[in-house]
């Protein structure tokens, strides 16, 4: 049925005025299959087999359903039901509950697949559906669902395998003919399918001669259904949207590539994952591996700064009608695009979320994880992001050789900020990749879009003189040759210190391995001395020194020169001196040779507190001979979580951060614990230094801040050498020959600040 805009919104707003509780549920091992809530409004003893309304001697008599059921792939949605009453989900043997919103909608997420199910609300009288089969999310439709959809030019509405209307910009290349057309998607839960803004990574490929698509997932825009972050239903979507497209007739080669950055190239992990016929080629571009690990509970301790209000931004935009494009659509005479608004009523809360997966849960977490899953990713794949990304993060490196499935892995790491993946390098690169396997064509960036690129750039990244590479083949032929047999990992060196553009997202160098972590890198160990020391060798004897908690630096970020906090301009990022109380400090002698420091590293510490816990942070950075002292990379740990994971467990993920693993720090005692410092690319000099800080966390990233233990002003001690011996490794490699003898470029360096060295004299506890 489709709703006027009026009507949906009336609808909806007087819903919003009313009970804000009424949308729990939870299934019967405790998987939440609705709105985040910790309670289910039914009892316990109802939700039981034995003793449920229905079953029981005095129980009223069933009337057929009047409400509406949709058995979408592990999820059912009721709709049309009486507001506030219960409702139970069962085939017999799960159970699932919940209670219907005030808009008479309820959705049962993570159900498990299988027939006779099903729902009773108990009402007066209770009413009861017919039965029906909860899909797998491998019961994909016949080819003839998707051939039988037309997309034309415009804003248009893909259906998918349960009913759910996606909508989907597409926007045919300027000057270009009939078609067919190469083309392109992207996916997210931003814009996409807006018409009225583009989004920067379609509007590059039609740029350049694609058709493009953008698609909403569901819950988002105009697409209906109810939003949750990365699904299930949103991977299988993405299937559906791949083939609906693929098989239009205005698509060249009847198949399309993903392209996006952030979330919309981590929805290409996703649903290339699903393993859609008609996906050629996949460009994920600023990603992560473990929404845990990498950006919301990096070493336990929740990211209150980018991850809550990105959270935050996407609760609100999903609303319905939340986005101001949306409500002028349906305003206009959208009825689709209003009545889709109608199901935001079980949009998932995600700080509910947040706050109730403090520690990971793997039914949960494993979801949000594309290290879980990328293996079974077939296609080509290019992969490109930052070190120092200031939103979602460089942990993603760690899963690089999980991609067992494709036979073409291409990655680009760099320093920078998250932007970059954008950057002419990258670029260039990635419309290769796309010009290869998707438009089966020469590569080629034509002279209009060299020319325009210089103008975008600047407005983009506040930089001039950025030049975009030379084309680099002939033929098709030669370029497939070409990129197969180029090693599978280029890192860019010294983004940011060219001489022609200081400061843009370019590079002075670059090295090139066949994996990742590369062979050749092995770990190097420096024991932390008394009096400020990284030495090869431990001290005999033990001795301690301490640092106070400073609450107030988790909040502080690193902003850029005017105090914006746009990491992609310059003047580059302020990174403020500490109190010499609030940290420790321990430099290694001047290193004789160059060094190229390629991976993850850590730093086991022997640490006791005032305190029960502790959040720590450790930062590696450059000491050079001009007297500057150049950010690296960080790492960071709540001690509770300090635990292991076992030998049989993914190495990549250091911690296993249940809550049953979570245990107190031992009062007067010293207890081990290793920070994961995230990986890195970065050359150290003859003549530099190598220093590793230890203090609380925040002060290091332009967004990133943390919600730190309540401990201002307490101690944590570290203890140095004999038996309790904390060591800092780092995989480090001769550095690549060809790199300049000068030193990058302090202001110039994409997200990595300098400040003037400081003499530092740590607290000794005698």
């Amino acid at each position: 049925m489709r709703l006027p805009f009026a009507l949906a919104f009336v609808l909806i707003t007087a819903a919003c005025s009313g009970d804000a509780d009424s949308t729990s549920g939870s299934g019967e091992n405790g998987n939440d299959t609705s709105q985040i809530d910790d309670t289910s409004p039914i009892d316990d003893t109802q939700s039981s087999d034995d003793s449920n309304p229905s079953d029981s001697d005095d129980a009223a008599t069933l009337f057929p359903a009047y409400f509406d059921v949709r058995a979408s792939a592990e999820q059912v949605t009721i709709t049309g039901a009486t507001p506030g009453i219960d409702a139970e989900l069962t085939n017999g043997t799960n159970t699932y509950t919940g209670s219907v919103d005030d808009l008479g909608n309820l959705i049962f997420r993570l159900v498990e697949p299988g027939g006779g199910y099903t729902v009773t609300t108990f009402a007066m009288p209770d009413e009861i559906s017919d039965e029906f089969t909860v899909p797998t999310l491998d019961d994909h439709p016949d080819a003839e669902f998707f051939t039988g959809q037309k997309l034309e030019e415009g804003l248009n509405y893909i259906e998918m395998r349960d009913g759910t209307l996606l909508s989907a910009m597409v926007r045919f290349p300027e000057a270009s003919g009939d078609g067919p057309f190469p083309t392109v998607v992207e996916y997210s839960g931003y814009d996409p399918s807006s018409p009225i803004e583009e989004e920067p990574a379609i509007g590059i490929y039609r740029a350049l001669g694609y058709a493009t698509v953008g698609v909403n997932m569901r819950g988002s825009g105009c697409s209906g259904g109810a939003f949750d972050y990365f699904e299930p239903l949103q991977a299988i979507d993405g299937y559906d949207m791949i083939e609906a497209i693929a098989a239009q007739d205005w698509v060249q080669h009847n198949h399309v590539g993903m392209v996006g950055i952030s979330y919309s190239g981590i929805s290409q992990l996703y649903v290339a994952a699903t393993q859609p016929p008609s996906l050629a080629a996949i460009t994920a571009i600023s990603i992560i591996e473990d929404s845990y690990r990498s950006t919301i509970y990096p070493g336990g301790i929740y990211n209150n700064g980018f991850a809550k209000s990105w959270g935050d931004a996407r609760q609100q935009a999903n609303d319905a009608f939340g986005q101001k494009w949306v409500a002028q659509r349906a305003e206009f005479g959208d009825e689709i695009c209003g009545a889709n608004q109608l199901l935001r009523s079980q949009n998932r809360d995600l700080a509910a979320e947040v706050a109730t997966h403090t520690f990971y849960d793997s039914v949960v977490g494993d979801l949000l994880s594309p290290r879980t899953f990328v293996d079974q990713i077939t296609v080509p794949t290019l992969i490109a992001g930052a070190w120092q990304d200031e939103q979602t993060g460089g942990r993603f490196a760690t899963m690089l050789d999980n991609f067992t499935g494709t036979d073409v892995l291409k990655v680009y790491l760099y320093n920078g900020a998250h932007a970059d993946s954008l950057g002419p390098e990258n670029l260039q690169r990635a419309s290769e990749f796309m010009d290869v396997y998707v438009a089966k064509k020469t590569p080629e960036i034509s002279r209009f879009m060299r020319a325009a690129a210089s103008i975008l750039y600047e407005q983009a990244f506040g930089v001039t003189g950025v030049i975009v590479p030379d084309d680099r083949f002939t033929s098709l032929d030669e370029a497939r040759t070409t990129i197969e047999s180029e090693p599978m990992i280029t890192v860019f060196i010294e983004m940011g210190s060219t001489d022609f553009a200081p400061g843009a997202p370019q590079s002075r160098s670059r090295v090139t391995f066949d994996s990742w972590p590369p062979p050749a890198a092995e770990m190097m160990s420096w024991s932390l001395k008394s009096g400020g020391a990284l030495a090869a060798s431990a001290q005999p004897n033990s001795s301690v020194e301490s640092f106070v908690v400073d609450v107030d630096r988790s909040q502080e970020l690193t902003k850029t020169g005017d105090g914006e906090d746009d990491a992609n301009e310059f003047d580059n990022l302020v990174w403020m001196a500490l109190d010499p109380a609030n940290a420790l400090v321990y430099d290694t002698a001047p290193l004789s040779d160059d060094y190229l420091l390629a991976g993850s590293g850590s730093v086991r510490l022997w640490i006791s507190a005032d305190e029960n816990d502790a959040d720590v942070q450790v930062t590696i950075s450059e000491i050079r001979p001009d007297g500057q002292e150049m950010y690296v990379q960080s790492g960071w740990l709540r001690a509770s979580h300090r635990q292991l994971v076992g030998p049989d467990d993914d190495p990549d993920m250091i911690y296993t951060h249940i809550e049953a693993d979570a245990v107190a720090l031992p009062p007067d005692e010293f207890t081990e614990i290793v920070v994961e410092i995230f990986p890195a690319g970065h050359v150290f000099r003859t003549g530099s230094t190598i220093r590793l800080t230890v203090d609380s966390p925040g002060g290091n990233r332009n967004l990133w801040a943390f919600d730190v233990l309540p401990y201002d002003g307490s101690t944590i001690y570290v203890s140095l050498g004999g038996t309790t011996d904390s060591v800092l490794e780092l995989p480090m490699m001769p550095a690549p020959a060809d790199i300049s003898d000068d030193l990058p470029v302090c202001g110039a360096q994409r997200s990595q600040p300098c400040r003037p060295t400081v003499t530092w004299n740590n607290t000794v506890v005698e």
